[in-house]
């Protein structure tokens, strides 16, 4: 323990301060004297055999990697998480190759996969087209001019493991997922909401509903959905709860069921974490949505809902998995009548409560995406139904925002608002009539023209084209506010008056309520 070239007295864990430290175990020196804290480093390096900084240490096991993984030509896959691993593991890295049995590679890859990377550190190789071969890379913390023990030492631990894999795999295959089925009876979910079998028949009526919608086949969504949580029983899933779903999957295949219906039970717990990919189809989508739905669902009706920084449920990624199959995968479903559906089999509802935890998601989503907080609250504000359009509805916003008139609106927007809210609140009656003065017959004249030619803009679903049509209205509406006043005597002229506000504000805001751009 020193500062500069002075040893700083004390004591930690019974061992005495100095200016003396140890190397690797066996090629470094066992005592190293420093002359100062400076040399730490370098003589640890040079004389130790010990490379103390944890980047240099990663860098250098990567490059090795890579290069080792080169030769062999082959890639390493996905093997950051471990690289971070492994290099805290180890003083002076060396990599070497070890081989196993290609009769292993009649397991799933998965399986092997995680078999070496979580019990043995090892990193697997793969060919051009992304499949695991018989080789891996070890990160050996010993540097020696003939490695055979090392690899062979290492061969031979490996092969119990995969003979394991092996093991589960092939007895597992032995009964059908259905047959597991009425076991998860006896798994119990959570003890306000029943078993696991309780959730799946929940989660195989919500997901033929949503089927039905997307138009696609619902016994197959009902079957898919049954079957899906099957593998929990199964003996690698509970060696390597990491692949539920994935071994779902092949055990549907093994068992003849519809390639559809074994890709939605690995497809359902997409996606897992920021940035996975998604669900693809109509069926996967169907059993996704209702598996999320159906978790948020009851345990909002038990009073599990996420509060500050905890989600011990993990129903924020639930929601925002929710979020991204309807967005990124325009699917036109009414999020108000999907938070119906799943709240249907619970007594407690909680929809607006679920629906309002959707948008939340949704509007941390849109952040990450560029949006600004008063464009995510113009489009959010208005509850929309389909997410599917949001995205489309924000650049149309972002569009509108650009345009010159853009301020002026927004600020008569929000004037609009005010005094219609206040109008409301005194029991105002709002019904067309005759108008009289000029500058609000000019104002209804081009409200009336501006939506006929806005009106097939929207249907087309141009929303950028129809907010922009409305630039037009500035100046009628700067002229109107400045020589017309809205709260009159005349009880009938009133009425008439907050209509043609009320109108104004009905086609403005059918994209967005530009009232919430004023600043």
């Amino acid at each position: 323990m020193m500062h500069g070239s002075k040893v700083i007295p004390g004591e930690v864990l019974g061992l005495k301060s100095g200016n003396q430290t140890r190397g690797h175990r066996f090629m470094g020196k066992s005592e190293i004297t420093l002359a100062s804290a400076d040399e730490y480093e370098k003589k640890l390096l040079d004389e130790g055999k010990v490379q103390a900084d944890f980047g240099k240490r990663k860098s250098e096991i990567d490059g090795q990697l890579q290069a080792e993984a080169k030769k062999q030509n082959a890639s390493l896959g996905e093997y950051h998480a471990l690289l971070d691993e492994v290099a805290a593991l180890v003083e002076f890295p060396c990599v070497y190759v070890g081989e196993f049995d290609k009769a292993f590679l009649e397991v799933p890859q998965e399986c092997l996969i995680l078999t070496m990377q979580q019990h043995q550190r090892y990193f697997p190789l793969f060919d051009a087209a992304g499949k695991l071969t018989g080789k891996f890379l070890i990160v050996s913390n010993m540097q020696v001019a003939d490695p055979r023990h090392i690899i062979g030492g290492n061969q031979r631990v490996v092969r119990p493991r995969l003979e394991d894999a092996r093991f589960f795999y092939n007895q597992d295959r032995k009964q059908r997922l259905e047959e597991r089925v009425p076991l998860l009876a006896k798994v119990v979910y959570h003890n306000k909401l029943g078993s696991q079998l309780d959730r799946v028949q929940r989660v195989k009526l919500l997901a033929g509903k949503i089927a039905r919608v997307l138009g696609a086949d619902a016994l197959q969504a009902e079957r898919a959905a049954e079957l899906a949580k099957a593998d929990l029983l199964t003996g690698m899933v509970g060696e390597f709860p990491e692949l539920q779903g994935i071994m779902g999957r092949y055990y549907a295949l093994h068992d003849k069921e519809p390639a559809a219906v074994a890709d939605a039970i690995e497809a359902h717990y997409r996606p897992r974490f920021a940035g996975d990919k998604l669900p693809e189809g109509p069926i996967a989508c169907a059993v996704a949505l209702a598996d999320k739905l159906d978790a948020i669902a009851g345990l909002f009706s038990i009073g599990q809902q996420p509060t500050g920084d905890k989600d011990p449920f993990g129903l924020r990624r639930a929601a925002l998995g929710v979020v991204r199959i309807l967005v990124e995968g325009k699917l036109r479903l009414s999020i108000e009548k999907l938070a119906e559906a799943a709240f249907e089999p619970f007594k407690t509802k909680a929809t607006t409560e679920l629906i309002q935890f959707v948008y939340d998601r949704f509007a941390g989503h849109l952040k990450e995406q560029g949006f600004t907080t008063l464009q995510i609250d113009s489009v959010l504000s208005m509850h929309p139904t389909s997410l599917a359009v949001v995205l489309r509805q924000l650049e149309a916003v972002k569009a509108f925002q650009a345009l010159p008139e853009a301020e002026s609106l927004a600020a008569a927007n929000k004037r609009i608002v005010n005094i219609l809210k206040q109008a409301e609140a005194k029991g105002e009656i709002f019904k067309a009539g005759n108008l009289e003065e000029p500058e609000e017959l000019a104002l209804h004249e081009a409200i009336n023209r501006t939506n006929a030619a806005a009106k097939s803009l929207y249907e087309k679903g141009d929303y950028t084209g129809y907010l922009k049509s409305f630039a037009v209205l500035k100046a009628p509406v700067d002229t109107f506010f400045d020589k017309v006043m809205v709260m009159v005597e005349d009880k009938a002229l009133r009425s008439s008056r907050l209509a043609l506000l009320r109108d104004l504000r009905e086609s403005m805001n059918r994209v967005a309520d530009i009232s919430r751009l004023a600043t």
